[in-house]
């Protein structure tokens, strides 16, 4: 069994009050009873419960964040910097990943509510506003996590995707691309279809003519994208798009998998490939990967301050933090 504060002031001979005095006001105690309480936490291997001590006073060590990938070094960079941030004011985060599936995403959520974390930070699949209402309602403070809060009542923290789309079409544009492909999916995630939103705006406004397509995806993994890849390659070499612009960096990964292996495509003399995200794996891959880049550690620090901030003052105003994509250009669409 746990050895317990009673525990301790039996081994010194003193009261709980003591001990607890001891633990809290030392200035308070004489110098004797603090020698025999802190010869008697040693001896028993007494730790003090802060996260127990803090609960009873209502105030939680803890905030959830529930992501969409967690195998997506994207959003484990997020985790870090949220991480990071958390460490400097005595929080711990509690993480779940929803793996793209709503029913797992209810069960973390519930679980966060019921735990009464201090906060929670979340990265949605889908619509999960009703459910971040009754967060709110039980007092927690809630942070979407890159998506743009389309509701007043939320803070968010995110990068312009629509902007990331144009940006990464734009460039593909500029290096003389005139048959583009969108690769992503599934369109029910709103980092998707503001990607592609972006994508079309930038297509649509060229000044020269554009044909873009779109080839969805039922996921944003290596392994979907390497079948996408696949795919196109079955196609008369005719008609094969001359840029591909993939959703997120893992779909990217894949498509260059399927574009390279045996030699079929020159990449990118004969098919252009952007992704999104800009991970680590990005710059390492057999042909260094262009991307679009979000700040994901800065994503995360700055979501886990505006939520401690928002449990500490209930009455704050919810904002909408929208950092600026960046493009990085690599061998993928320069060669």
């Amino acid at each position: 069994m746990p050895v317990s504060i009673r525990d301790v002031a039996l081994r010194a001979g003193v009261s709980v009050g003591t001990v607890s005095n001891v633990l809290n006001r030392p200035e308070e105690v004489s110098s004797d009873s603090v020698a025999r309480v802190s010869r008697a936490i040693e001896e028993l291997g007494y730790v003090r419960n802060d996260a127990a001590r803090k609960l009873r006073a209502g105030i939680s060590t803890t905030v959830g964040f529930v992501v969409l990938d967690g195998q997506n070094p994207f959003y484990s960079d997020v985790v870090r910097g949220a991480e990071d941030e958390a460490s400097s004011h005595g929080i711990a985060i509690l993480y779940g990943n929803t793996d793209d599936d709503p029913s797992r995403e209810k069960v973390y959520l519930d679980l966060f509510r019921e735990q009464q974390v201090r906060g929670l930070l979340i990265a949605p699949y889908g619509d999960v506003m009703t459910q971040l209402r009754r967060f709110r309602a039980s007092g927690i403070a809630t942070v979407l996590v890159d998506r743009f809060s389309a509701d007043s009542g939320f803070s968010s923290v995110s990068v312009d995707s629509v902007a990331g789309g144009r940006l990464a079409v734009e460039h593909l544009i500029e290096a003389g691309r005139r048959r583009i492909a969108f690769v992503g999916g599934p369109f029910d995630m709103r980092q998707v279809t503001d990607r592609l939103a972006g994508a079309r705006a930038a297509a649509e406004n060229a000044s020269v003519h554009v044909d873009l397509e779109v080839v969805p995806t039922s996921a944003m993994t290596v392994e979907e994208g390497a079948t996408a890849g696949a795919k196109l390659l079955t196609r008369p070499r005719r008609e094969w798009p001359d840029a591909l612009f993939a959703a997120n960096d893992l779909l990217a990964l894949g498509l260059l998998q399927s574009l390279v292996a045996g030699g079929r495509v020159l990449v990118p003399d004969e098919i252009a490939l952007i992704g999104f995200d800009d991970i680590p794996f990005a710059a390492a891959a057999a042909v260094p990967l262009s991307s679009i880049r979000q700040p994901s550690r800065m994503i995360g620090r700055t979501a886990l301050r505006i939520v401690l901030e928002e449990a500490s003052d209930p009455e704050s105003i919810p904002r909408q933090t929208v950092f600026p994509p960046e493009l990085i250009v690599r061998r993928s669409t320069t060669g």
